[in-house]
């Protein structure tokens, strides 16, 4: 029987695309020397940086703070869990608290900011107001999301904002843009020392290198408690099926989706657009357009709403 190749226990996970057989203990150590080598070669951290955490309560960002918590000790100046709630009824009320709990445990400061507080309307009375049938959900949740972690970025008083991104995300959302003919996306998406002028704070991705999967396994041997429901809205978006075409090919394939992240950073490394920096000319905040995203999105929803009452 075939062993784990580092230690020669007992094997437990077999790695398709490396031939990699790992035991339960090795797998975890492999997770956290993925990660650090990451960060190393993508130069995503400096010393004594102060790193906020996006914890939205999921696999993927708890194991984020923990992987963070447990590789930066000594190097960082201070970790600090940003939390958003969305206000989602029914969903995201859990995630919160397996987020806080978490932070809690590992004696890790949060912070908290809600749609509601931030933009006086949660997620879902936002998606009732709205008509329109090409604001997606995910679209006015994505967008909103990203400045209220800004706004605890800002807050908290952070040198870099660490997201949860895994592989599977960043190929999910590199395929999504090219098929929406989004170039200036990818652009804006690239890795980069610099903080792109859309965001408030550097933005880094640990986890970019992890396939999903992955992730999830190294949350359940860690024994971290996280939402396993799945957003009531997430089959709007073309992401799903983004999802299960990667996951097929990968299954045919192994390795495919490693092939395929070499060609994003290539692509988005070399690709240029023309610099669209500028004050988002209602809440002054850093945008590509006159009007950024965020107001856009609102004012669009006030709007739909004031038609609503109207018609109503």
């Amino acid at each position: 029987m075939q062993r784990c190749l580092r230690c020669g226990g007992e094997p437990f996970y077999y790695r398709k695309y490396s031939g990699e057989m790992l035991c339960r203990g090795c797998f975890v150590d492999s997770i956290l020397e993925k990660t650090r080598r990451t960060i190393s070669k993508y130069k995503m951290l400096k010393y004594g940086d102060k790193i906020g955490v996006a914890v939205s309560g999921g696999k993927d960002s708890l194991s984020l703070l923990h992987i963070l918590a447990n590789i930066t000790k000594g190097h960082a100046s201070e970790i600090v869990a940003l939390i958003v709630d969305e206000g989602i009824e029914g969903y995201r009320e859990e995630a919160v608290k397996h987020a806080v709990d978490e932070a809690k445990q590992l004696g890790v400061k949060y912070h908290i900011l809600s749609f509601k507080e931030a933009y006086h309307i949660t997620l879902d009375e936002a998606i009732k107001q709205r008509q329109d049938s090409d604001l997606a959900s995910c679209t006015i949740c994505g967008t909103l999301r990203r400045r209220a972690l800004d706004l605890l970025a800002k807050d908290a008083g952070v040198d870099v904002l660490a997201t949860a991104h895994n592989l599977d995300d960043v190929l999910q959302t590199f395929i999504m843009n090219l098929l929406s003919g989004s170039t200036e996306r990818i652009v804006r998406s690239k890795l980069s020392e610099d903080s792109p002028p859309i965001f408030l704070v550097r933005r880094i991705k640990p986890l970019m290198e992890i396939p999903e999967d992955e992730v999830a396994l190294f949350a359940y041997l860690r024994g971290i408690p996280f939402q396993r429901a799945t957003c009531p809205y997430m089959n709007e978006s073309i992401r799903s099926e983004v999802r299960s075409i990667l996951n097929e090919m990968e299954l045919k394939h192994p390795g495919i989706k490693f092939n395929l992240l070499r060609s994003y950073l290539t692509i988005s490394s070399n690709l240029k657009t023309e610099a669209k920096n500028s004050i988002c000319s209602i809440c002054s905040a850093p945008s590509s357009n006159k009007v950024c995203a965020v107001c856009t999105i609102l004012t669009r929803i006030k709007h739909e709403e004031s038609a609503n009452k109207i018609a109503k």
